[in-house]
């Protein structure tokens, strides 16, 4: 693989990119300023980003000259769409072990981790700091059950929510900003899923069929499709099998 420094004025974002990957901008500026500019940029033979638009906007926004690139010329145009689609989505694929990450974090102590989206319980970034990454097929969580009985405390950390709640409620904003704003801090519950996942295993029937709904767990993959949870892109898996070591 080779790698070329290309001027900012040679690149060109592609027109009808699906991502948007504004809210990752300055974290991923700040990944490039704290650790250097570390993933190439992705170009087709004619200049235009295949992937790598937040970092090419974190390079504007950063005033750089040039950044590093790779130009994927050995791709046909419909390789080069679908690249551009799977790069995308893999990140999805990924999820946080959560009790590792939390290790790793404490023994960062002399860099800001906020800058790259951690301490929210949901960052922006999703993989952007290492790719504007998209998923080439549906990837479902699985989980041992192991025959814990966890409690419903065990399942969500409630903890920064509440916090936020009660701020709220002690603020002097309107009852109906009030409601608007707790509605929203429950964005900030987190979920062990794991622990739900062995809760389920020994739920009642109507219990488990409302974690289903609620998407807790999902069993029936063809309903998670059709309901938004996951998404199926096995023709990108198509027009890609082959060629994952061109990517």
């Amino acid at each position: 693989m080779d790698i070329v420094n290309r001027r900012l004025a040679e690149i060109h974002p592609y027109e009808n990119n699906p991502r948007f990957n504004d809210e990752a901008v300055d974290a991923v500026a700040a990944s490039i300023q704290e650790f250097g500019f570390k993933v190439p940029i992705v170009l087709d033979s004619e200049g235009v980003i295949v992937a790598g638009h937040t970092r090419w906007k974190a390079a504007l926004k950063l005033q750089l000259e040039t950044v590093p690139c790779v130009v994927a010329d050995d791709l046909t145009p419909e390789q080069i769409k679908a690249f551009r689609l799977a790069d995308n989505k893999v990140a999805e694929i990924a999820y946080w072990n959560e009790e590792a990450m939390a290790k790793e974090l404490e023994e960062i102590a002399d860099i800001d981790m906020t800058l790259f989206g951690f301490g929210e319980e949901e960052s922006p970034l999703g993989d952007e700091l290492e790719d504007d990454t998209y998923t080439a097929a549906v990837n479902v969580p699985q989980y041992e059950i192991t025959g814990k009985k966890p409690t419903i405390a065990e399942m969500l950390d409630t903890e920064k929510a509440d916090t936020l709640i009660a701020k709220i409620k002690a603020s002097s904003v309107s009852e109906e900003e009030k409601a608007f704003l707790i509605r929203a801090a429950h964005r900030h519950n987190v979920f062990n899923y794991g622990n739900v996942a062995e809760y389920y295993a020994h739920a009642s029937p109507e219990m488990q069929e409302l974690m289903e709904a609620s998407a807790l767990v999902i069993i029936d993959v063809g309903n998670a499709i059709a309901n938004g949870y996951a998404t199926l892109m096995g023709e990108v898996l198509d027009a890609m099998e082959g060629d994952g070591d061109n990517a």
